[in-house]
């Protein structure tokens, strides 16, 4: 039988830099405090359905349905698996998250960028994830260090985003990038602090068991997926560090 336990580095969770980003490029056009900007509903998703698609699909690859997860940044609904058993929420909108069936009414309300801290003990979630929000995290090195935190030993971290935005809340870093450039940032999230893996960038999720890229199916699958989408997928996902004990 195979355990998992974490790595011996006093120095995992720690901060390599305290700055990844600069003070200009944390700017953003709109100053205003994002908890009353956020405070009306929006009973609606930011991206298309082939992105949701593919998330919900990543998510049910990386994870089991037994896991303990926590969705950042989240509203009245996850994108999950429906048969994830339990779910922390976190938002900007308590009626946002009071709907999302899959908290069941645990979830807390918090502006990141005034304390970047999550309402749970070390070492609690196999999952942290995040959907189309990093783009407004000015503290995301701070915020990653947490994520760290309540992982547990081999947890899982999913970013996700697109090239939608409320353009007027991003940073600046991130409305004068480029796709590119943006997931060089939230690598750069993962590689500062001590003890994430190497990040992997995926950008398109194919169903369970079709990996041939040579196979002509999966090219006609990759080519009619990018036609039935209009927003680009993206995720970035990292593990918290663990080794295998025999």
């Amino acid at each position: 039988m195979t355990f998992y336990s974490s790595t011996s580095n006093e120095s995992a969770g720690t901060l390599k830099r305290t700055q990844v980003i600069d003070r200009t490029e944390r700017t953003k056009l709109n100053e205003s405090d994002d908890s009353l900007w956020y405070s009306a509903p929006r009973f609606c998703t930011h991206v298309d359905d082939g992105f949701l698609e593919q998330l919900t699909r990543l998510y049910r690859q990386r994870t089991k349905a037994s896991y303990k997860v926590c969705d950042l940044c989240s509203s009245h609904v996850s994108h999950y698996p429906y048969e994830y058993e339990y779910a922390l929420g976190h938002g900007l909108n308590r009626e946002e998250l009071k709907r999302n069936r899959q908290f069941q009414g645990n979830f807390f309300v918090r502006n990141f960028n005034e304390n970047p801290t999550i309402e749970a003990e070390d070492q609690t979630f196999d999952m942290v994830s995040m959907c189309v929000s990093i783009q407004y995290m000015q503290r995301g090195e701070e915020l990653f260090k947490e994520i760290f935190r309540v992982l547990k030993p081999g947890g899982v971290v999913i970013i996700s985003y697109s090239n939608r935005m409320f353009y007027e809340k991003a940073l600046s870093v991130w409305r004068d990038g480029t796709g590119y450039s943006r997931t060089q940032l939230v690598k750069s999230y993962f590689q500062n602090v001590s003890g994430f893996t190497e990040p992997e960038v995926i950008t398109e999720v194919l169903p369970d068991g079709v990996e041939d890229e040579k196979n002509v199916f999966v090219k006609m699958m990759k080519t009619f997926m990018k036609r039935a989408s209009s927003d680009p997928f993206y995720a970035v996902v990292s593990y918290r560090n663990f080794k295998r004990i025999e």
